[in-house]
């Protein structure tokens, strides 16, 4: 069961991350040592060619721009891993990436953008980088990259391409029993 907060209903934000971190709801992630990790969902990332903290500030922003509930960090890392392959091979696209998430984290102010704790907050500071080719660049790409992972499929209910297996005419073209 999953609690939902409203920022009107007088719970502060430090009790709301308190009964967060107890109840297990959300993931945590934490920048060590040139790694980004998720203790609570057991995954790892280390960056080759970003810092670890843009990478952290890259998944939560994926995850503001493109926000399902039910699916896990993990998938928007391994979205995000695609821009730090790239700015491995490309070092003004690494400094485009190094100086929005610097940008982003400024108008954010206190500690950065990942740690604003309300998700109205960020979405308002992306809206006013959204014609920013930094913004652009990212929503384009992690549309592949992250509804292109197969194992992300089952949470939508798609299936996959049907050619292999007979095509839909067979498998559920005609499956409506609501009419």
């Amino acid at each position: 069961m999953v609690t939902v907060y409203r920022r009107d209903s007088g719970i502060t934000r430090r009790e709301l991350m308190r009964r967060a971190g107890t109840l297990g709801v959300g993931g945590l992630l934490v920048v060590s040592g040139g790694t980004v990790i998720c203790p609570p969902q057991a995954w790892g990332l280390e960056p080759k060619a970003l810092k670890a903290e843009t990478v952290a500030t890259l998944i939560q922003m994926a995850r503001d721009i493109y926000p399902h509930d039910r699916i896990a960090d993990r998938f928007y890392a391994v979205a995000v891993k695609n821009h730090d392959v790239k700015a491995a091979e490309d070092a003004d696209y690494r400094a485009m990436l190094e100086e929005g998430v610097a940008d982003l984290d400024s108008r954010a102010g206190g500690e950065g953008y990942r740690f604003v704790g309300w998700e109205e907050d960020r979405t308002a500071i992306l809206k006013d980088i959204e014609d920013s080719a930094f913004f652009q660049s990212l929503r384009a790409d992690l549309v592949t990259g992250l509804y292109n992972q197969k194992d992300v499929w089952p949470v939508f209910g798609y299936e996959g391409e049907s050619y292999s297996k007979g095509g839909y005419i067979d498998r559920g073209f005609d499956d409506i029993d609501w009419l």
